[in-house]
């Protein structure tokens, strides 16, 4: 008879550097999962995350399909995949050929071409990919969703410090990526054109980046990005013809604004008075005309752990992940004209 520890799921984590040693610390924490192996290139590193979360380390040599398949444990049904981004296809392909199911790191992979690979390779297998676009889990944003409302114009704001991480892609792959799939999944509309600008600063791909959607549903959006900023921002205001939402992802604050009870009653009072007489009016939100939310974005799961949490249960259950290979690929295949913009300016 098999104990509740044999019959846990077993988990392995291809890439343990700073993210991927993040998902290797919630997942040997997990009672529910086994975390059968932490994987790198690297022997130092390998060993000394694998000594930190108590499971065994296992080096791959190269990123040759045999190498990866030697060394995944036997058993394993879940993999997160935090390798650089240009070896996600070589590590994820064999894998969910094998049926297992693969969390990819943002962005789900360096290119076009190599993304399609992993999208067939999961299709093939029949196996659960996800790709690790984090932000759909933050408090705010599932908040926002879960009000529902038809988004005409977003802005974004995601500043950072220089982290000297992911050097190998630009900021659009690195962080603007993120606000770009919130977008596309908030507006869920193609985008008609864009109109982009960037360059790069310390790295020898553009460094901040700044672009206008335009969707075919008449939605805008602005979005910028910078790796090369003094203080980190993250920030996401919304506005619809009913509702204005602004978030604080660094400081997971939220404000909703919208009309109230009494707006049309108190819109046509208003309609007698001066400008300067509806200035010293301060009962406006009091009186009903609005309403102001503080959005509670507190409790829960840290977004990491959601993410983990959700992936885990869909590979369990064999149901669609919250966020697919698809949606992935869409924000890569956008990510790319805009990066492919910037590059056209020659800064």
């Amino acid at each position: 008879m098999s104990s509740p520890e044999r019959a846990r799921p077993k988990v392995a984590v291809f890439g343990v550097g700073h993210l991927g040693s993040v998902h290797a610390r919630i997942l040997s924490a997990r009672a529910d999962v086994e975390l059968a192996a932490v994987v790198d290139t690297s022997a130092e590193r390998v060993q000394h995350v694998a000594h930190e979360v108590r499971c065994p380390a296992r080096l791959l040599p190269s990123s040759a399909p045999g190498d990866v398949l030697e060394a995944c444990p036997a058993g394993v049904s879940a993999v997160v995949i935090a390798v650089p981004t240009r070896f996600h296809a070589a590590v994820a392909v064999p894998l969910l050929e094998r049926g297992i199911g693969c969390l990819v790191e943002k962005p789900l992979a360096h290119d076009l071409e190599s993304a399609r690979a992993i999208l067939a390779a999961a299709r093939r297998g029949g196996a659960t990919l996800s790709v690790g676009h984090v932000e759909r889990f933050q408090p705010g944003i599932r908040k926002v969703r879960d009000l529902r409302l038809a988004p005409r114009f977003i802005e974004c704001q995601r500043l950072a410090p220089f982290s000297f991480r992911s050097t190998d892609i630009g900021v659009v792959h690195d962080l603007m990526i993120h606000d770009l799939d919130l977008v596309l999944d908030l507006v869920d509309s193609p985008v008609r054109s864009l109109d982009a600008a960037g360059g790069a600063i310390l790295t020898e791909h553009e460094d901040m980046a700044s672009v206008r959607l335009v969707f075919e549903n008449g939605a805008r959006a602005n979005i910028t990005a910078s790796r090369a900023s003094l203080q980190p921002t993250r920030r996401l205001r919304m506005f619809s013809s009913s509702a204005y939402v602004s978030l604080d992802l660094h400081k997971n604050y939220g404000l909703l604004v919208k009309k109230g009870p009494r707006w049309v009653e108190g819109r046509s009072a208003l309609s007698n008075l001066t400008p300067e007489e509806i200035a010293a009016r301060t009962d406006l939100v009091s009186s009903g005309m609005l309403e102001l939310a503080e959005l509670d974005l507190a409790g829960g799961e840290r977004p990491l752990q959601a993410e983990l949490e959700s992936f885990l249960a869909c590979v369990r259950e064999r149901r669609i992940p919250e966020v697919t290979g698809e949606d992935g690929y869409r924000a890569l295949e956008l990510a790319e004209r805009i990066a492919a913009e910037i590059r056209s300016q020659a800064w």
